[in-house]
């Protein structure tokens, strides 16, 4: 497959052509008034308890359209719940438009998740596993293949994981009736690929310091909730003392998980390693200017999409950190109706993969 160059067509409005200010006003403006930039309606969910890795309960939503095409497995980022996510939203509302089955979840030590279990994060090292067990399930209620993982973010992150555990079925999932065969492959947005590299540069920059500790006061929250959800799960001492990513996850995530650093936890979790390996279809959207991200990672990605021709990498100038508001000329050269750029490559890519027509893409709005 191709790996597609800076030169893709994607511009923003003039004023957000910096990562940074991108990444503000996608998380402060546009999150406010996201709805008046999209004509597809919200499906109707059904909600559903799923089983992920380890028995622990994942809460999700389903939709089904009438002959779906497919099934699109979807979660967000660092912080949140599938009730709040609106970019996630976003997705479902043109996923469904565009006749696929769709399963969006709350992930481990989120949202309603949290609610039903104590277990902590992984950054994917058991969620890869819960994407797999969740299509499995899904088929049950009605989702075809082939399924196709993707979500942005830590959430892409996630999605890679999935798509690595989908290549080598454990025996749970086979227990479940899933085969290798129905699992597609993924996407992923702006996915954080090496979490060593990308926190120290995060913890040594100027506005970094205060993006990791505006995230670190949500993962406060999140610790609290489950702490009073589920007494005597966690420590309320350890709780207090995560007062930053890194701290948050040595002090709760790693000691059950049994790695002695976090940088060990890092280097273990992080899929830029495992990309190599990949053997199923995978587009990664991932942005020149994402503030969040060590900018060093950039050329590693691109050898490695270069050396394996199942990966796709949409690499732009700009974009932010999960942006991708794009400009009406933009949207004019993509033949796009609305801004949400990242969404309708994904889902253009994903048409591709199971042979959707010019007509039914250029209908949705996509190019």
């Amino acid at each position: 497959m191709p790996l597609l160059t800076p030169n893709y067509p994607y511009n923003p409005p003039g004023l957000l052509k910096n990562g940074l200010l991108m990444t503000l006003y996608t998380a402060l403006w546009i999150s406010r008034e996201w709805e008046q930039h999209i004509a597809a309606p919200e499906p109707t969910y059904q909600k559903h308890i799923f089983t992920g890795s380890q028995g622990v309960p994942i809460f999700g939503l389903v939709a089904v359209p009438p002959n779906p095409r497919g099934t699109i497995i979807a979660t967000y980022g660092i912080t949140g719940s599938v009730e709040n996510q609106w970019f996630l939203k976003i997705l479902g509302r043109k996923a469904f438009a565009m006749g696929y089955a769709l399963v969006l979840f709350d992930w481990r030590a989120h949202g309603k998740t949290a609610l039903l279990s104590p277990t902590l994060t992984s950054d994917g090292l058991y969620e890869g596993e819960d994407f797999v067990l969740i299509a499995a399930q899904a088929k049950s209620l009605g989702c075809p293949g082939k399924f196709w993982f993707t979500g942005y973010s830590l959430g892409g992150q996630l999605a890679l994981w999935g798509v690595k555990a989908g290549q080598n079925l454990s025996p749970e999932a086979m227990a479940m009736g899933i085969t290798t065969e129905e699992i597609g492959g993924g996407a992923a947005i702006c996915p954080s690929l090496d979490a060593n590299r990308s926190l120290v540069y995060l913890e040594n920059s100027f506005f970094g310091k205060y993006l990791d500790k505006a995230i670190a006061k949500d993962l406060h929250k999140l610790a609290m909730d489950i702490y009073n959800t589920h007494p005597g799960a966690l420590e309320l001492g350890a709780i207090h003392r995560a007062n930053s990513i890194r701290s948050f996850d040595q002090e709760l995530v790693i000691p059950p998980l049994g790695f002695p650093t976090v940088e060990a936890y890092y280097a273990a979790s992080s899929p830029l390693h495992i990309l190599p390996h990949f053997q199923k279809p995978t587009l990664i959207l991932y942005a020149e200017d994402d503030p969040m991200f060590y900018p060093g990672i950039v050329p590693d990605l691109k050898a490695i999409c270069r050396a394996n021709p199942v990966l796709d990498l949409i690499l732009t100038r700009y974009g932010g950190h999960a942006g991708y508001i794009s400009s009406k000329e933009c949207q004019r050269q993509t033949g796009d109706n609305d801004p949400w750029w990242a969404w309708n490559r994904i889902l253009a890519w994903f048409n591709q993969q199971v042979g959707a027509t010019t007509e039914t893409r250029q209908t949705a709005g996509v190019f």
